[in-house]
């Protein structure tokens, strides 16, 4: 079996010298190249497996070099090396393509784990053969009925448009921000993303940021040592170290106070946490996917979210279409879903006049609201058979008023649904099991309908 090949490129003969002593004991043979020009000539004649380039070259920049590599040699995985500091160089590698970066003086370690990852990459047209309006990884996924259900389903353009960006976007290190409104699958994006890279082995940890108190956010993030404060019983790892060597989303990011806003700049650029009451900093590896319903620009404009972290956290973006823009071809696809998972035993029918109504409607919940509405549509139908009156769909001004989506519902329609529970239950001397048998709906769907009377 022939070594691997790498190209490496830098007007400084010292880090040439230093990356072929490093790469050469790892079975890695190297063409080095100080200019552009001499990048280019050994492009034409060889085929490596991997780059690494610096930055600044007597002749262009190693940007320039990336897009080229990245346009004509796709089976080349690119890493730039940038003078240290320079965050915004390593940003526009990125977006550019490259795969990740290392900051001068190169660390061997961190050199050698870099290159064992580029080697690991899955070649493009290993990944590009399948058809691409499937997605034949999503069974790696179904640990979680929510996923199962995620918007990522649907033969529609705009979710053909993600898959495919999700397979390339799993091919780099790059940090990505996932634009979509609330329900639109970002956090089974982010997994997808995290199963089909190189950290599929390693851990995946996801954070609403909105849920964490603002005074524990840095033990959260960053973890703590035994004493360090008032309750601090044990030493505590925070999310950074939970999900080193892996994928970290960070999901309603808008939600972070300023004040952590900067902490969590500072351990993204620096590849470095400290804990609350350590003396020393630990260096972690994780990439960072983060995901907002919110309009984070819009934020950025009125001050309450830092600027500088926003394009750290934004090298590339990453958006899905909500329900609204592609209800003409997804919705059978993700109806036919929710009902085979809501239904217990025999899966109801749908009629068409319901199919129109489904149609219609805006859906501001997205995918989850569809399932809601299908899950009590189940109760309230006749005969196994959903008809428009059964969705009880909001009224057309309904849709608007987002704020509460309690708004939206009609009493009385809980008085119907919770009827109807009672009597079944009644039929079956309490056994929630055969009620749920009897109403048509999985066991789960019931006791969620019944913690809503509670």
């Amino acid at each position: 079996m022939s070594k691997p090949l790498c190209l490496t490129v830098d007007d400084e003969p010292d880090i040439l010298e230093l990356l072929v002593m490093t790469l050469k004991p790892m079975g890695v043979n190297c063409y080095t190249a100080q200019t552009l020009a001499e990048a280019k000539e050994h492009l034409l004649s060889k085929s490596f497996d991997l780059c690494l380039t610096d930055m600044r070259l007597p002749d262009g920049n190693g940007i320039e070099l990336v897009t080229m590599i990245g346009q004509n040699y796709p089976n080349t995985p690119v890493a730039m090396i940038t003078a240290h500091g320079k965050v915004e160089s390593a940003v526009q590698a990125l977006k550019a393509g490259a795969f990740d970066f290392l900051t001068k003086p190169v660390k061997v370690p961190e050199l050698r784990n870099l290159v064992n990852t580029l080697l690991q990459l899955p070649k493009q047209h290993e990944s590009t053969t399948s058809n691409s309006s499937t997605t034949p990884s999503l069974a790696c996924i179904r640990t979680d009925e929510d996923l199962l259900l995620s918007n990522l389903i649907g033969q529609s353009e705009g979710m053909q448009t993600v898959r495919n960006n999700i397979k390339k976007l799993a091919r780099s290190q790059a940090p990505i921000y996932i634009r979509g409104e609330s329900g639109t699958g970002k956090e089974v994006a982010a997994r997808m993303i995290h199963l089909l890279g190189v950290r599929t082995d390693k851990p995946f940890v996801p954070v609403n940021c909105g849920a964490i108190p603002t005074e524990l956010m840095e033990s959260e993030f960053f973890g703590h040592k035994k004493g360090s404060f008032s309750g601090a019983y044990n030493d505590k790892q925070g999310f950074f170290q939970a999900a080193h060597g892996g994928t970290l989303f960070l999901d309603e990011i808008a939600d972070l106070p300023l004040a952590m806003q900067v902490k969590l700049l500072r351990a993204i650029q620096e590849k470095k946490v400290r804990e609350v009451g350590a003396s020393k900093e630990e260096s972690v590896d994780v990439r960072i996917l983060s995901a907002t319903h919110r309009d984070l620009s819009k934020l950025v404009k009125l001050e309450q979210f830092r600027e500088d972290l926003f394009y750290r956290l934004n090298v590339i973006e990453l958006y899905l279409p909500p329900l609204r823009e592609r209800l003409k071809d997804d919705l059978p696809d993700l109806v036919a879903k929710i009902l085979k998972k809501v239904s217990h035993q025999q899966q109801p029918c749908i009629s068409e006049k319901a199919i129109k109504a489904l149609k219609r409607y805006t859906f501001p919940g997205n995918v989850r609201e569809l399932e809601n509405i299908l899950e009590r549509a189940i109760t309230l139908c006749e005969n196994n058979n959903i008809e428009a009156d059964d969705l009880q769909l909001p009224n057309k001004k309904a849709p608007l008023m987002r704020k509460s989506k309690k708004a939206s519902l009609d009493p009385l329609l809980n008085d119907v649904e919770k009827e109807t529970i009672l009597k079944a239950l009644e039929k079956t001397n309490g056994n929630k099991t055969q009620a749920a048998q009897l109403l048509g709906i999985s066991f789960g769907a019931l006791r969620y309908r019944l913690s809503k009377f509670v």
